[in-house]
């Protein structure tokens, strides 16, 4: 089913993110953020998930897994992800 989605590259998250473009594939290989792959092997990204990374809704990461508070910005947050990218 297509949604119309704009497919986003490693690149263009990693930009949003402020990470390395290694790191997004990272992600992608370890399940935190949702990848489809091209014909041709490459990554690509559903825009509107990204978005929903960003702005703090979607997947879990290990503070939430411990308890901690959702949504509480990149300064309070404490392990590598989409959700506190900002930090490294």
């Amino acid at each position: 089913m297509d949604t119309g989605d704009r497919l986003l590259t490693p690149g263009e998250v990693a930009a949003l993110f402020r990470v390395d473009p290694k790191t997004v594939t990272r992600w992608a290989a370890a399940g935190r953020i949702g990848s489809i792959r091209t014909p041709g092997g490459h990554r690509r990204f559903r825009e509107s998930e990204v978005r929903a990374l960003l702005e703090g809704e979607g997947m879990l990461d290990e503070a939430e897994d411990m308890g901690k508070p959702r949504n509480m910005g990149p300064a309070a947050a404490t392990g590598p992800g989409p959700a506190n990218a900002g930090m490294y």
